[in-house]
């Protein structure tokens, strides 16, 4: 299996002078949503060798050795002039720390705000750095007279892109990636990345669309030939249509016509983890998130965001039993700016007791604004589990406020084509699913049989399903047929509301099948499949799947129908 392969440092040539150096891993390094698909990932290094020597984006610690020995083997290692960090990650104090060693007179190459952090992970505040501005730049030799192009987020308020004109790539870091590892060092058959590059901009761009507009303004300006981003293949054959698609991304972003803003400030990157996730879930349900991190947000920023949100939510560290000064900064804007009709929520992640939660909670309450969740307490790094929960969370605050917006109209009579429409039937099904230590299901009835060789077949599958997240290629699922007569039992179970993170199983007879999802007991019959694509139609995902076992339950059932009277519903 893929997941026993041993991490490995893929070294290729990618242009004149340069190379990458991919740190692969097959297995799932983390908890963090974007990484959700888990297949596997790299972490890429640049290696520019003019007169002057630049090292960009060194991994995390767990790629810290081999990526060393993968260096030295091609390269003096203690000739490294410039070490340039596209974003400054805690993980990777190790790696800087052991080229330090070896490298004592390395100087590193950053925003200022990366600069700060830093200095803060490597603990030298004499650490030997130039802080590069758009107007900059950081001459090698041999043609190589790179450019720098701050483009920060909230996530990632330091982030730092870098264009070589000598070869034409534009070293993006966190933009154009995907988490997915293989030998593949370049896109060709582009479209093969797409599914894995949407999901990751979905998790990460996204809920910053705004700056990721800037940013790719910013990039335009630069006739880049290829992007070499921090994470998966390098982006050439697909390079336009790639940022055609962040500019799609971007474009639905701004025309949806209701906006959460989302404040949050991070000690150590797990509120930051848990703030995607619950975006992540608003984004789905096809609301905006306006996303704040309020450590480097002006008031101003802060408060036209909160005027313009139907709703917002804020999350916080505790430090020293107190929400940090800029949360609680953010917390009085918001309470002066918002009017108490607005949806609240609050979460945050803590070290041992969690105070400031409950605080946040208690002004919020005291102020008369009702929260659309329980407030979200996550004790040290979330789990897959927890992040499930806070995206689920998400998609509920979402449709909340989407059901509070719209107006009931008067009841109109099915049109002759809604009625037509509505005449299509389909069995009634319960698919299941199940990935690591997370599950769930849904009821379904817009499901066809797609292919006889290979065996196939479609779900359409809701954007704003819990499901969804376990319906991309590679996942498996069972596709539960109803038997008529006994149906409504389950029928019931699974259209009731579930709470985030609840367990859909709970009072459900099941068995695992082979493929380690739900079988139901008293289903008339089951198919195990394996999901090949999906595309996007509309509000919902079309999956085909293909078969790869099966069984009728009961020989003498009749599968149970769903009968429509309309089809503008189901």
């Amino acid at each position: 299996m893929l997941e026993n392969k041993p991490r490995d440092v893929q070294v290729f040539p990618v242009g004149t002078d340069t190379r990458v150096l991919r740190s692969r891993s097959w297995a799932r390094l983390r908890f963090e949503i974007e990484y959700a698909l888990a297949k596997g990932t790299t972490a890429n290094s640049y290696l520019i060798e003019g007169d002057k020597t630049a090292l960009i984006d060194p991994p995390g610690e767990t790629f810290t050795q081999i990526y060393l020995e993968a260096l030295k083997q091609r390269f003096d290692i203690t000739k490294i002039d410039y070490v340039i960090i596209g974003h400054v990650n805690p993980n990777r104090a190790a790696t800087l720390r052991a080229l330090r060693e070896v490298a004592p007179q390395i100087t590193f190459v950053c925003s200022n705000p990366g600069a700060i952090n830093l200095r803060q992970i490597l603990e030298d505040e004499n650490l030997p750095i130039i802080v590069m501005k758009r107007e900059e730049s950081l001459d090698l030799g041999k043609g190589h007279h790179l450019q720098f192009i701050p483009t920060p987020n909230p996530r990632y308020p330091d982030h730092l892109c870098t264009y070589d004109p000598q070869t034409e790539i534009l070293y993006t870091d966190k933009l154009f990636g995907a988490h997915i590892c293989g030998d593949q060092v370049f896109d060709e058959g582009w479209q093969v990345f797409l599914e894995d590059r949407r999901y990751y901009f979905e998790c990460l761009m996204a809920p910053h669309a705004r700056q990721v507009e800037t940013a790719l303004e910013k990039l335009s300006e630069f006739p880049a030939r290829l992007y070499a981003p921090n994470h998966g293949s390098l982006v050439r054959d697909g390079l336009i249509e790639l940022t055609k698609v962040y500019r799609q991304g971007v474009q639905q972003q701004a025309t949806q016509d209701i906006t959460v803003a989302l404040i949050y400030a991070s000690a150590y990157g797990n509120t930051a983890t848990v703030a995607q996730a619950i975006a992540h879930g608003i984004t789905k349900a096809g609301v905006r998130v306006e996303s704040i991190n309020c450590e480097f947000a002006e008031p101003a920023e802060i408060q036209a965001a909160v005027e313009k949100a139907a709703g917002f939510i804020i999350g916080s560290p505790t430090l020293g039993g107190h929400a940090p000064t800029p949360v609680q900064t953010a917390l009085g804007i918001v309470l002066s700016t918002a009017t108490n009709s607005k949806l609240a929520g609050v979460f945050g992640s803590f070290g041992w007791s969690g105070e400031a939660i409950g605080l946040i909670e208690g002004k919020l309450k005291d102020a008369g604004y009702r929260l659309g969740f329980e407030p979200i307490r996550v004790k040290f790094k979330p789990n897959d589990v927890i992040l499930q929960m806070c995206e689920e969370t998400g998609t509920d605050f979402a449709q909340i406020l989407k059901k509070g917006k719209k107006v009931r109209a008067p009841i109109q009579p099915a049109t002759s084509v809604e009625q037509a429409l509505g005449r299509i039937i389909g069995s009634l099904c319960v698919v299941t699913a199940k990935q690591g230590d997370i599950s769930s299901a849904m009821l379904a009835s817009w499901v066809s049989q797609a292919s006889f060789s290979p065996p196939g077949l479609t779900i359409a599958v809701a954007k704003d399903r819990a499901l969804e997240p376990l319906m991309y290629s590679g996942n498996k699922f069972v596709l539960n047929i109803l038997k008529e007569g006994n149906h409504l039992g389950l029928m019931k179970h699974f259209l009731k509301p579930f709470a985030p993170g609840e367990d859909r199983f709970a009072e459900v007879a099941y068995k695992d099948g082979d493929n380690g999802c739900p079988i139901l007991s008293d289903a008339l019959a089951y198919l195990e499949c394996s999901v090949q694509s999906r595309m996007e139609i509309g509000d919902h995902w079309l999956i085909y799947a293909t078969l790869d076992s099966g069984q009728v339950l009961n020989l003498d059932g009749v599968t149970a129908v769903h009968h429509r009277k309309s089809g503008t519903h189901y």
